[in-house]
């Protein structure tokens, strides 16, 4: 049964939902040094992921899929996350995505806690896009950046949030564009010294951008041709762009994972079955912490990254909540 909003931190086990993530609020610098933790335990062979499996039925489109892992070192905590996507959700006027992580203790098999709300793996997906922004910052050290959107629901409004306090001065002007109407725009001038641009086609965002970073639910890709020299192209959706973009990025393609990215017709497999884009031809996320290799482009080439989703990001952005939560007194006890 459920028992009482927290008050100590000696427990068996908590359960957050989404007021609670939301109370204990987003710190990127911390969400983001917690993925290049994750990251390193990677880099050092110290975690377990198998590869995820996709449940499909009725429409092929919609699937729920399984994310297992173990991260070790500084965060060492195992679990699961199970998410739910069905993009038709949001012309029924609910969410698209929702999911539910559960934490185990990684040395007794114990779960620790439940976490219920879709927030913690957008999150989780904005903040491995900011430790690939805050390294190619480092490496390029650009000022008036142009940062454009495609996709405004949560995972583009997290992107935003994120973009606009990892750069702060930094950016000129955001440029979005969503099929819908972004209607708090006013809002989002409030919160920018930059200026925010609605703009009427995709086209307009892609060729003004030097961080261009699609969160759509697109099935088909729709985006071609050349990209504006030097820019970082954050492939979150996965399925946007036509072979022909394949010409201005194929020497500086980054992924977070090539086994879980290459498959489930993502941008990467069709480059594969194209143009026999293989995994030895691409770089990983740990290169650009281990090896510095967004260093290593030329300030005119248009560097991909492409993220397929990683399980031990997710628990480990889960493993930073509970402690936040425990920390705060914040979620409810379960017995």
């Amino acid at each position: 049964m459920f028992g009482q909003r927290l008050h100590h931190t000696n427990i068996e086990m908590i359960y957050l939902n989404q007021e609670n993530l939301l109370e204990i609020g987003v710190n990127w610098n911390e969400t983001i040094e917690t993925i290049e933790h994750a990251v390193n335990a990677i880099g050092n062979k110290n975690y377990s992921q198998p590869l995820k499996p996709y449940l499909r039925y009725g429409d092929p489109k919609n699937r729920i899929i399984a994310m297992p892992a173990y991260v070790g070192e500084k965060i060492n905590k195992a679990g699961i996350k199970w998410i739910a996507s069905f993009p038709d959700n949001i012309d029924k006027g609910i969410p698209r995505a929702s999911s539910v992580v559960i934490l185990n203790n990684s040395d007794t098999g114990e779960v620790e806690a439940i976490i219920n709300t879709a927030l913690l793996s957008v999150i989780r997906t904005a903040s491995v896009s900011g430790l690939i922004i805050k390294h190619f910052n480092k490496s390029k050290n650009r000022e008036n950046i142009n940062v454009g959107i495609i996709g405004f629901g949560p995972i583009g409004k997290y992107h935003f949030e994120m973009c606009n306090s990892l750069l702060d001065n930094k950016v000129s002007n955001y440029y979005l564009y969503d099929k819908k109407p972004i209607i708090d725009s006013s809002i989002l001038k409030e919160k920018t010294k930059a200026n925010i641009i609605v703009c009427e086609d995709w086209k307009e965002v892609y060729n003004n951008s030097d961080i261009f970073i699609t969160c759509t639910v697109a099935d088909k890709p729709y985006i071609e041709g050349q990209p504006k020299k030097g820019a970082l192209l954050l492939n979150v959706s996965l399925r946007d762009y036509k072979d022909d973009v394949y010409e201005f990025v194929k020497n500086s393609i980054i992924v977070d994972d090539w086994e879980e990215v290459c498959r489930e017709k993502t941008t990467i497999e069709n480059w594969y079955l194209t143009f026999g884009l293989m995994e030895k031809n691409v770089r990983t996320i740990c290169d650009v912490l281990k090896d510095d290799v967004l260093s290593k482009y030329s300030e005119e080439d248009n560097i991909m990254f492409n993220p397929m989703g990683m399980a031990v990001f997710d628990i480990a952005i889960a493993d930073y909540y509970l402690k936040k939560a425990l920390a705060n007194g914040i979620g409810t006890e379960i017995r």
